[in-house]
């Protein structure tokens, strides 16, 4: 999984590499020879059940330990949070109607045709015809977008209830993740169809039938304002990352400035004494924190000036400067380097993999780096 995120490629071509790299087989401990793997599906098959063992924390507390002779200042931290985005198509009402549509029309005519039951009336290829018609449009009227979703609802409906009624009537069983799935469409249709008829806001919103888990995370940048994956929060102890919290559903990372200071000295077992973060994390409840531990943070001070005002606003912008460009540079070296970019992992728990590999891939070869200077000045 390393040399996955090393190599910034895919499973096939990582297998690839790996028949003809000899450095890539020392580094796995692994002689070929003439002979070479095949089976490029076992990258997958690693992750799968490496997915279901992962605790991120204890994992962690034993990297620290490892490389906290290379971590020179362990009681100075910053943090921040980031989305890695999942590899889903951009989820309109209509692309998301349309593909709950299409695979349960698939399903039941290969059920009843199993069955020898004769398929429902739809109309699906007139259907068909009007949302490919509708996505071909350069100018999409409301007019057109209330229409089609409509007509998407209804078909939906009717399909959905005749899979509960070939169900009842007949003595027939599916593999778990057709189950998953129907529910997943069952959830898209109440979701939509509420939406449709009061205009009021989805909660939970789901946005992709093969990827249930995912939610819309509001951003509010210029170029994505909404952005869809696994929200990180991240800590950084000089300069080596950590992951404090990951959840897939929108959460105020201001609310985890305590919770990721006692992460911080949890790892390092020392009390933290600078902690560098953003203006959304300066709440007067984590300020509040700072003062009572002597915390020192580069939060924009209120109330009158201090006697020594000037040395702290010098400190505060030191750590401000830390955490702009090793803490923020580190979201666009894991995202551009370390296949964090688009996640194209088809599970929560293949994703949360995904990233854990794809940030601790970055921190080793940081360590390396750090190793490898000490080892030259200490040569020199």
């Amino acid at each position: 999984m390393f040399l996955k995120h090393y190599a910034n490629c895919s499973d096939r071509k990582l297998i690839e590499q790996l028949n003809s790299n000899l450095d890539y087989q020392f580094f796995c401990d692994i002689e070929l020879g003439f002979e070479r793997l095949t089976n490029y599906k076992i990258v997958s098959q690693i992750r799968c059940e490496l997915a279901e063992k992962l605790d991120i924390n204890s994992i962690e507390k034993i990297l620290f330990n490892s490389w906290k002779n290379e971590i020179e200042n362990p009681n100075q931290i910053v943090m921040d949070a980031t989305c890695y985005e999942s590899e889903v198509r951009y989820p309109s009402i209509q692309k998301l109607l349309w593909e709950s549509v299409h695979w349960l029309y698939n399903q039941l005519r290969k059920t009843c045709s199993i069955l020898g039951v004769k398929m429902i009336r739809s109309k699906y290829i007139k259907w068909k015809k009007r949302y490919q018609g509708f996505s071909k449009m350069r100018r999409k009227t409301k007019s057109k977008r209330i229409s089609l979703t409509r007509g998407l609802l209804n078909l939906l409906s009717k399909f959905i209830n005749f899979e509960k009624e070939l169900s009842e009537n007949h003595n027939i069983e599916f593999i778990a993740l057709y189950y998953k799935r129907i529910n997943t469409i069952q959830r898209i249709y109440k979701q939509q169809k509420d939406h449709f008829d009061t205009g009021e806001k989805i909660k939970d919103r789901i946005v992709s039938i093969q990827k249930d888990y995912i939610r819309p995370i509001v951003r509010g940048k210029e170029v994505k304002p909404v952005e869809f994956g696994a929200k990180v929060n991240k800590v950084q102890i000089d300069g080596i990352s950590f992951i404090e919290h990951i959840n897939f559903n929108a959460f105020h990372e201001g609310n985890r400035f305590i919770q990721t200071v006692q992460k911080a000295q949890g790892l390092t077992r020392k009390k933290v004494k600078i902690a560098g973060a953003d203006k959304i994390y300066a709440a007067n409840k984590n300020r509040k924190h700072c003062s009572s531990k002597n915390i020192e943070t580069d939060f924009i001070p209120k109330g009158k000036k201090p006697k020594n005002h000037k040395e702290k606003k010098q400190l505060r912008a030191i750590i401000a400067k830390e955490r702009a460009t090793r803490l923020e540079g580190s979201f666009g070296k894991d995202k551009e380097y370390y296949h964090l970019r688009k996640i194209k992992a088809k599970t929560k728990k293949n994703e949360i993999l995904w990233i854990f590999f794809g940030i601790h891939t970055g921190n080793a070869l940081e360590i390396g780096r750090r190793k490898i200077a000490k080892t030259a000045q200490q040569v020199a």
